[in-house]
């Protein structure tokens, strides 16, 4: 049982407007989309949310071994050398 703590918070208006659309979109009571978006805004996944991935493609394998600031170290690399090439 998740343990809820009733409080009063101060918001701006246009904060308010941005919350009632969400409710009228998702059908959600107000305080649901209010705590969604303080966990999205946390960094939390709010509870019963699902994932969706950004692309259908499978990541390809040949660059999961590598380190992603690697990897960006050897394009720049590669970049710099054409550009001093030229």
């Amino acid at each position: 049982m998740m343990l809820c703590v009733r409080t009063t918070v101060t918001i701006d208006a246009d904060t308010e407007a941005l919350l009632r659309l969400e409710v009228e979109r998702t059908g959600l009571s107000f305080k649901a989309v209010l705590n969604q978006a303080i966990q999205r805004a946390l960094g939390r996944r709010p509870s019963g949310v699902r994932l969706q991935p950004l692309f259908a493609a499978p990541f390809p394998l040949e660059l999961a071994p590598q380190s992603f600031n690697r990897l960006a170290a050897e394009w720049e690399d590669e970049d710099t050398v054409l550009e001093l090439g030229s």
